[in-house]
Order: C-alpha cells, then sequence, then structure tokens
C-alpha cells in the first residue's frame, strides 16, 4: 500500500481565460444555439416538470453532446427539492451525464462527432490555482463549477443546468473519454459513485492482498465492492441489513459482517487496511476504528444532514489510524477510473427509468429501494419547445 499515491498528471494545464463566445468557432458552427428537451424543477415542491433548456453555440474549445444516458444521484434529490438550502430554479440535475459528441469548437482536436463520452459532477475550475495545476479539481481553491446550479464564471454567470436533457455544452477540459467496451447506460454512474469511491481506495494504494471494508450497501457500496475487487482486495461489507447479505456476496464481497452484532464485530478487529463508509446518517465510527489494522485509514463519503457521534481519539491513536475524508475525483483521476473499468469489465447495477418515471424514482431512492443506481434514458424526454425555460 501507497497512502497519497499521486493521481496521473492533469488534463489541463494553465490557459487565459476564455475570450468571448463564439471566437475562434468554424463559420458553420457559429451562432448556432441549441434548444434542449429536459425535465427539471421549477421550485423545492414541484417535482420534476418537462422544461426547455437553451445550450450556448460551442466555443472554440467546447464540446456539444447529445446526451444518450443520465444517472440519477441522491444529491439531485437534496438539491431539487431545496434540501441543500436556497437554490436557483428552473433547476435541471444530472452531473452522471454520457453520449455522443455532436459538434465541438475550432480548437478541439482531442474529441470528434460520434465519440462515446462521458461528463462528471465537474463543467469547470479556475485551472490556474495549485489544487487544479495538480489534477484534483475537485479540490479548486476557487471553488469548482459543479454541473449543475452554479455560476458559470466562463459563461456570463449563468447557471448550469445537468443532464436531465437531450443535449449539454461543456468544455472539453472537463469531458472524459467513455470506452467503447462499457455499456452505456450501465458507465453513467461510475461518473460520480464510481468516481467517488475509487479515488480514496486508489489514494490509499489498495492493491491484491489488502482487505477492504466497505459501510453500506446502496449506490456508492456496491461500486466500491466491485472496485476493490477488481484491484485485488478482499472485501468485508458491514450492513445493519440481514435482507444485504446474500445481495453483498453477489456481488462479490468475502465476507459480511452484521454491525449491529457485538461479536460479529469484536471478530472482525484488526482485521482491515482501509473503510469506505457509504453511510449518508449519523453513526457511530468507533466501533469500525477497531476493525482497522495499524495504520489503517477510514474514508467518510457518506455526507449526514446531523451531527455524528464523537470520535474517541484514543481509537486512532492507538493504532495510527487515519480518519479522512474524499470528493469525487479530479478529471484525470476519473478518466483513469473509466478506463480501469473498462479493463476489467465493471459497472453500475442500474435500473433504467424515463422521463414519467423519475419522480416516483426520487422517492424510492429516499426509501432505498434501488439496487443500486436508477439513469435515465433521454430517449424518453419530449421535444423541446420553441422557448426555453432556462
Amino acid at each position: 500500500m501507497t497512502p497519497g499515491r499521486p493521481v496521473p498528471p492533469p488534463l489541463a494545464l494553465r490557459i487565459p481565460p476564455a475570450d468571448d463566445a463564439g471566437q475562434d468557432l468554424a463559420p458553420e458552427q457559429a451562432g448556432q444555439e441549441l434548444l434542449a428537451a429536459a425535465r427539471g424543477a421549477v421550485s423545492s415542491t414541484s417535482g420534476l416538470v418537462p422544461l426547455t433548456v437553451a445550450r450556448r453555440a460551442p466555443k472554440a474549445d467546447d464540446v456539444e453532446i447529445a446526451v444518450e444516458f443520465c444517472g440519477l444521484c441522491h444529491s439531485d434529490v437534496h438539491a431539487t427539492r431545496g434540501e441543500w438550502g436556497t437554490q436557483n430554479y428552473p433547476l435541471v440535475p444530472g452531473h452522471e451525464i454520457v453520449g455522443r459528441v455532436s459538434r465541438v469548437g475550432a480548437d478541439v482536436d482531442d474529441f470528434a462527432p460520434g465519440d462515446l463520452v462521458g461528463v462528471g459532477c465537474i463543467v469547470d475550475s479556475c485551472r490556474e490555482c495549485e489544487s487544479c495545476l495538480a489534477g484534483f479539481e475537485q479540490y479548486c481553491e476557487q471553488g469548482m463549477t459543479g454541473t449543475y446550479g452554479a455560476k458559470d464564471r466562463r459563461n456570463g454567470d449563468a447557471i448550469t443546468q445537468g443532464g436531465y436533457a437531450s443535449s449539454v455544452v461543456v468544455d472539453r477540459r472537463y469531458v472524459l473519454h467513455v470506452p467503447e467496451t462499457l455499456d452505456p447506460a450501465a458507465a453513467a454512474p461510475l461518473l460520480c459513485a464510481g468516481i467517488t469511491t475509487f479515488s480514496p481506495l486508489r489514494h490509499f494504494g489498495v492493491e491484491e492482498g489488502d482487505v477492504v471494508g466497505v459501510v453500506g450497501l446502496g449506490g456508492l457500496g456496491h461500486m466500491a465492492v466491485k472496485l476493490a475487487k477488481a484491484m485485488g482486495a478482499k472485501v468485508k461489507v458491514f450492513t445493519t441489513s440481514e435482507s444485504k447479505v446474500s445481495a453483498a456476496l453477489e456481488l462479490g464481497a468475502d465476507a459480511v459482517v452484521l454491525s449491529r452484532d457485538e461479536e460479529a464485530m469484536a471478530a472482525a478487529n484488526r482485521s482491515i487496511d482501509v473503510i469506505i463508509d457509504t453511510v449518508a446518517a449519523p453513526h457511530d465510527l468507533n466501533p469500525y476504528f477497531r476493525t482497522l489494522r495499524r495504520d489503517g485509514a477510514l474514508f467518510q463519503l457518506g455526507l449526514p444532514s446531523e451531527a455524528m457521534p464523537p470520535v474517541n481519539p484514543g481509537s486512532l491513536i492507538r493504532r495510527r489510524i487515519s480518519y479522512a475524508g474524499s470528493l469525487i475525483g479530479g478529471i484525470a483521476e476519473t478518466q483513469e477510473m473509466l478506463d480501469f473499468c473498462a479493463e476489467h469489465g465493471v459497472v453500475s447495477d442500474i435500473e433504467l427509468v424515463g422521463a414519467e418515471q423519475l419522480d416516483e424514482a426520487y422517492d424510492r431512492m429516499v426509501a432505498g429501494d434501488v439496487k443500486y443506481r436508477f439513469v435515465l434514458d433521454t430517449t424518453t424526454l419530449q421535444a423541446p419547445s420553441e422557448r426555453a425555460d432556462a
């Protein structure tokens, strides 16, 4: 294991800010703004309704994508329902986007029409700070630009609109090549759930012979199991639900520990190298620290809305244990993850839904009734109207 393993070189180096829209665009592309069909919220209680979104004409470094699939993330529910504070409405969610390139700007030479591509949680960053230059755009010191609900500083502070739509336009530096060997629908959740779990596993240097613990078996947890197994690790899943024991084993887990069982937890003492904690509800971490070996680490990925029980420092000190957090991944690392998944045949377990099923899917996500990710089939969107809502 090699804690702190560096990510690959970043895809974007320091560049000057983009000039006015349309500059250096091929003549046949200039001014061709596109109206996209979409589904989004117009208030915190509206549910997801048909909308039309105006996408900018591709600038010199832009890629226009015809969206085919977009994963549904639990953060989409929080955002559209106003559970993370004030939102700008209308709001089109979606940051697990897979589709085909339809147009490119004049200076784009790394993507071409017809390419299978993806867009994750980031569509821009300052590109100049230490984090961006190191390939950690998600930790941009000026604040990354999220795929939806964020001010797009290079485009007049327009609010970004996400992938529950028929098309999207993104700067090439934040577009990813999706290997053709991957099922595009099942690959969509890799762009959030996949990279969110891949990044801490890579950062800790998980390799063959290591033991990885996974707390929680939802959208993130099932990806952590698959990726850790593909890296050669043994996997123990911790769950409070007996009904998930067989599901964890079917995914490839080597063992399942019922975390409510004190004897089972005691038997797992000092047996694990790294824990990926995906639970987004308050829970006591101290029993999990006891399962870690010396120099082990627990990575917190779930973000509870309420305070967690306090951590006992003695649990960390006695074995030199690290308690860490991790946020998605940078662009280069996300590309590495997609290539790794293609090499090892790893995709998400999904349920495909149509536009009319989105509200039901949101309710089912909240209830935990999905194995393990919903994905929107954008062919089910209505045609765009003649006027944009956002």
